[in-house]
């Protein structure tokens, strides 16, 4: 009886928390009074603020992780995940990273920009700790492995190309001057280090394609904004174009030698 009741009282939180962050969107965008994230903190996280911001475009996938948190949620309510271990592992890291995400776009609406990057450290934290989850079982189904696995690693690859964007911007408020090295100097160590851990993400995680779809979809639009955008920087483009290839191209190789090793 009282693991039928911590699994309704989990249910609950993760609905509840899904109120929360689409809420917390909704602000994000305008559409309660809150103002858009790229015109808030003094258009500190706009696309030409910094030498890692994405162009606007990228911002779209938040529709799709959204839509994808809307689906879990849902299929955490059917009876056959109810008691599922799967779900028991997952569920209440999906509400915190849910809730974390709306207190994300909360502090960036008032300005805290320091504050932001804490917390979208934290929601990456978060979200590695459901990836290392998830990556320990397989999906029950096609569903499961879309609904579930699918967008857990959209959420966690984009994050992790956002925390690299809203870290510069933090950085660049406060007046970091960079230690006397050229921006670009700092720009590409970063996407070198975004793909080296994009890589290992692909390695651990048998070669999740979503995973490694969001995090190049990042970084190539890192690439369309610093080529074709102010601040214009082709190193940065290049850095950024090459660190998607190498991801997604892990990635790929990583699951085709799973796939044929499991023939």
């Amino acid at each position: 009886m009282a693991t039928r009741s911590s699994d309704l009282l989990r249910q609950i939180t993760v609905t509840a928390s899904l109120v929360v962050c689409i809420a917390g969107s909704m602000i994000g965008v305008g559409v309660f009074g809150g103002t858009p994230i790229a015109q808030a903190a003094g258009g500190a996280l706009a696309a030409d603020s910094t030498l890692l911001a994405p162009a606007t475009p990228a911002f779209s996938i938040w529709s799709v992780v959204y839509t994808g948190l809307a689906a879990f949620t849902v299929w955490q309510w059917l009876p056959s995940q109810r008691c599922s271990m799967r779900q028991r592992s997952l569920g209440w890291i999906v509400a915190v990273s849910m809730i974390l995400n709306a207190a994300w776009i909360l502090s960036v609406q008032a300005g805290w920009l320091l504050l932001s990057v804490l917390v979208i450290l934290t929601l990456l934290m978060t979200l590695v700790l459901a990836f290392l989850r998830y990556s320990q079982s397989p999906a029950g189904s096609w569903v499961e492995a879309v609904v579930v696995d699918g967008t857990l690693g959209l959420y966690l690859g984009w994050t992790s190309v956002a925390v690299c964007a809203n870290i510069a911007a933090a950085l660049k408020a406060s007046g970091f001057g960079g230690f006397g090295l050229r921006p670009e100097v700092w720009s590409v160590a970063v996407l070198v280090v975004v793909a080296v851990v994009g890589i290992a993400l692909a390695i651990k995680g048998h070669g999740r394609l979503a995973l490694a779809a969001a995090i190049a979809w990042g970084l190539v639009w890192i690439t369309v904004g610093r080529s074709s955008n102010a601040p214009e920087s082709l190193p940065t483009a290049i850095a950024a174009a090459v660190a998607a290839a190498l991801v997604l191209g892990a990635a790929i190789t990583v699951r085709t030698r799973a796939v044929l090793a499991g023939r």
